[in-house]
Order: structure tokens, then sequence, then C-alpha cells
């Protein structure tokens, strides 16, 4: 009886020395976690045991809100993208006077846009000038060599052509530029700063502008725009809101150097014709009056029909014949000079009808001119002129 009650009492004793070690350790490790993790929260010690990365990362919450308007910039760019390209340029430079090692060092860059699918690329006359390399650089980054077709500075155009297959070849959808109006929204995509695929977008600002060409040749009824255009846009598209060509980017206004809201695009209407010459004849060959036109949305809002003439050159076809340019009297009052109502059988209504209906005709053709001059209706006979040489 004695013995089992000795037993008893030790493995009790066991058993409550084991349990105490137990609970002191466990004790023990709670007050350290304890202690860490007051230091973690509080004292942010470099002992502190890092939680678990996918204990911090957050949880991405639904979209809630796509609007029809991003839903359609995106669309846009994603469908107009293919079509612009990045252009690099680069010339020969001597190492020295007297050495007759030459280099090819970096000269410039730009943007420009696939014109067709035989591989004609359209971009500023100025991101090429003086260059004896152009390497162009399609959306899916294969570089092309490229040879200048032909270039119009007087409009700040050029036509290059690459050999790339036409399957890489997306040609820019062309709009129209006559009736544009200012708060229309537009977007520009290039590849400003060297940064390739940028998409700005802003509002027609203004109308009818007038800059001058590398040349000095005054540019006319050039697109006035607030949407960002940096170093490296020029020769990129500026597009209307269905993604459609209106206008080629060519300059900005800002003594910074970049963009301060105001840019300027050489509208489409004139760009077609130019593109059109040039990848045909290696040149711009176009028919002549001799004249410059008042912007159509200043006739319009003048109440006028038909292409008003701003000023006549002198001695050219317009001038031999007699036509009469806006001007002042010595009242300072201004006198509209003859509108153009028709030529041919083909009538005019504003200038763009002036433009498409001078295609039909070649240098040296005689046509019949109608105007109108204070309030009468004439015509005259006219012998075209011709753009080249002009």
């Amino acid at each position: 009886m004695k013995a089992t009650n000795i037993l008893n009492a030790i493995l009790i004793l066991i058993i409550g020395i084991g349990g105490g070690i137990w609970y002191s350790s466990t004790q023990s490790q709670a007050d350290s976690f304890e202690e860490i993790a007051i230091h973690t929260k509080y004292d942010n010690v470099k002992t502190a045991i890092p939680a678990p990365n996918n204990s911090t990362k957050r949880k991405v919450d639904p979209i809630t809100v796509v609007t029809d308007v991003e839903t359609a910039t995106i669309n846009l760019f994603e469908e107009t993208a293919p079509s612009v390209c990045f252009i690099n340029t680069s010339k020969m430079t001597q190492s020295g006077y007297w050495s007759q090692n030459l280099y090819e060092t970096p000269s410039g860059s730009g943007s420009g846009f696939i014109w067709d699918e035989n591989g004609s690329i359209v971009t500023n006359f100025h991101v090429i000038q003086g260059a004896s390399k152009i390497t162009v650089t399609l959306s899916d980054m294969s570089s092309w060599e490229a040879e200048v077709l032909g270039a119009e500075p007087n409009k700040d155009l050029a036509v290059l052509k690459i050999k790339a297959p036409s399957r890489l070849l997306t040609p820019i959808k062309v709009g129209f530029s006559e009736d544009l109006r200012v708060g229309q929204s537009v977007f520009a995509i290039g590849n400003p700063f060297g940064l390739d695929q940028t998409l700005t977008t802003g509002i027609i600002s203004a109308l009818g502008r007038e800059i001058n060409s590398i040349t000095g040749v005054p540019i006319n009824d050039v697109i006035q725009t607030d949407a960002a255009i940096n170093p490296g846009n020029s020769g990129g598209p500026l597009l209307d809101s269905s993604g459609r060509l209106i206008g080629v980017n060519t300059m900005i206004y800002s003594p910074s150097g970049a963009s301060a809201g105001i840019g300027f695009s050489i509208p489409v209407d004139e760009v077609n014709w130019v593109v059109s010459d040039i990848i045909k004849y290696g040149e711009v060959r176009k028919p002549l009056i001799g004249v410059s036109l008042i912007p159509s949305k200043r006739a319009r809002e003048a109440g006028l029909v038909g292409s008003l003439i701003l000023k006549v050159v002198e001695n050219g076809p317009a001038d031999k014949v007699g036509l009469r340019e806006t001007s002042r009297n010595n009242n300072g009052e201004i006198e509209l000079g003859d509108i153009i109502i028709g030529i041919n059988d083909i009538d005019i209504k504003n200038n763009n009808d002036l433009f498409l209906a001078l295609e039909k005709f070649a240098p040296g053709d005689k046509v019949s001119i109608t105007y109108q001059r204070n309030g009468k209706e004439l015509a005259v006979d006219l012998v075209l002129g011709s753009s080249v040489g002009s």
C-alpha cells in the first residue's frame, strides 16, 4: 500500500514538473512574439520579422466606370498606332578639317505615317532635311532604310519610301479639313523626345492660321491645336475623333521649345494633293491660277460663296488676265477682290472645290474662270500656270 502511494506521488510530481516547464516555455515564446509585435508596430526595429508578401498586397478593386469617351479614345489609338512610325536621321561628318575620315552621326528624329501599302511614308521636310541616311521604325519595332521620293519644302512636306512587306503596312485613314470647326476634338500620335507611340489629346483652338515654312514661304489655312506637340512629334498625324488624318503636325509656338498649348498642323486637303503629286511625279506639278485665297472659314463668316482672292501673284496667270486681289482704299476700307465661282462648268462654292476642280486640269490648259466683282458676274479665259519652278 505504501509502495503504491509512493509511486503515485512520484508520478504526480513528474507530471507537475513537466507541465510547469511546458507552460513556462509557451509563455516565454508568447512574450517574445508580443515584444516583437510591439517593436514592429511602434519602434520599427531592424530585428522585426517581415510579414509575408501576400499579407501586405492590396486586392484589386473592380472597375466601376469606363466611359464611352475613354473607350473611343482607346480604340482610336489602338487602330491608328500601327500607321504611325518613328523616323531617325543621320549625316556624314568629318573628324577634322584636314581629315578624310567620315563618320555617321545622328542628326535628328521625328514622326511620320504610312500613306499606302506601297511603302510611302509622309513626314515633314524639316525632319529629313540634310540627312544622308534615314531609318523608319514601324510599330512592330522593325526598322527600314528609306529613300526620299520627293519633297515640297514650301509646304514642309516630304514623302519617303521603304521596302517593307505590305503585311506590315497599315495606311492611315484620310479625312477632310475643309469643314473643321473650332472646339472639335483632335488627337496627336507621335514620338516626342524619342518616346514611341505617344498619344496626346486636345481641341482645335483656331483655324485659318498662317505660318512660315522652312523656306520662308507662308503656309495658309493652318490648323491650331492645344493637343501637346513636342520635339519629335513633327511629321506625325493629327486625327479627328473618327481616327482620320486631318493634319500633319509641323511646329509649336513655345519660348521653351516644349509644348505650351499652341501647335500647328498642315491641313490634310493640302497634304493630299501634295503627296499624290510627289508619289506620281517626284515633285509637285499642280496647275496654278496664280492667286492666294482667303480661308474658307473667313469667307463663310462674311456670307460669301466661292473662293475670294486675297493676293494675285505678280505676272502670274490671274495677273495677266486682270483678276483683282483684296485691298484697302485710301480711307482704309477693305475692298474685296474677285470671288471665283466657277471653272468651265464646275461650280466653286469654297476653296476645296477650287482645289479639286484644278486637279482635273494640267499646266498649260486654257480654262474659263467665272467670278464675281462688285456684285456682277463676269468670265475670263485663263491659261493655267505650273507649280514647278514657281
